[in-house]
């Protein structure tokens, strides 16, 4: 308390905090433009394609699929997001294999996505009665068909709410990008409060962005589950 009420009745600090939060602004949008959102729609985008694959898989009659999406799944969901990143990108390189930054996040991130969204897609697709199943064989619709035309769409609907907090949940993860050397929102807050060392005012103001993003996103899942609402049978 006693330092903020410094702050406020010295305008001179006053006057430094608001210039350095006005020419840090532009950086940190840059930063979160170039690396933050491609980074979190490639991720995302990549991780749902492989977590229909991996619920698919899961829900197989063949047991070998079984077996290799669960344990994917398991690795994936038993190890911290962070050692993964590591392993990809600073583990591979002893092996001859070196990835960029950039590509070590998407993969990463993929990675981390696909299991956990598969678990929700299978949820959702298990969710569905199998008179709809039914439905789809009695006007002679083949298994693929029927998936694909009947129970995804619905499962879309009902899996929205949860993939919805697993992207707003990928956005603000893309932060541990930043100890993989991207320089992404959060990366281009920390070079610039190395700089000025006033780390509570820039780590403020990049908390405030991603909480714009993600206020944002949560207003595009209200309007996405309108619409996919029209695919749910009442």
């Amino acid at each position: 308390m006693f330092l903020l009420s410094n702050i406020f009745t010295d305008p001179e600090r006053m006057d430094q905090l608001v210039s350095i939060a006005q020419t840090s602004l532009y950086p940190m949008i840059e930063g979160a433009i170039q690396y933050t959102i491609p980074l979190t729609l490639i991720s995302f985008v990549l991780g749902l394609i492989l977590a229909v694959l991996t619920a698919l898989a899961r829900l197989s009659s063949m047991r070998i699929l079984q077996i290799i999406a669960r344990v994917y799944v398991s690795i994936i969901r038993g190890t911290p997001l962070l050692v993964q990143l590591f392993i990809i990108f600073y583990g591979l390189p002893n092996l001859g294999v070196t990835i960029s930054p950039f590509i070590s996040a998407i993969i990463g991130f993929t990675l981390s996505v696909g299991a956990y969204a598969s678990e929700i897609i299978r949820a959702a697709i298990l969710s569905i009665p199998k008179g709809q199943w039914e439905a789809g064989y009695s006007i002679g619709m083949s298994y693929t068909q029927a998936l694909k035309r009947i129970v995804l769409p619905q499962a879309a609907r009902v899996s929205v709410p949860p993939l919805s907090n697993t992207f707003i949940s990928l956005l603000k993860d893309t932060s541990l990008a930043s100890l993989i050397l991207v320089t992404e929102l959060f990366r281009k807050a920390q070079e610039i409060a190395a700089k000025n060392y006033e780390f509570l005012l820039l780590y403020i103001e990049a908390a405030a962005l991603y909480w714009i993003l993600c206020t944002i996103l949560s207003f595009i899942q209200g309007s996405l589950e309108d619409r996919l609402n029209r695919y749910v049978a009442k």
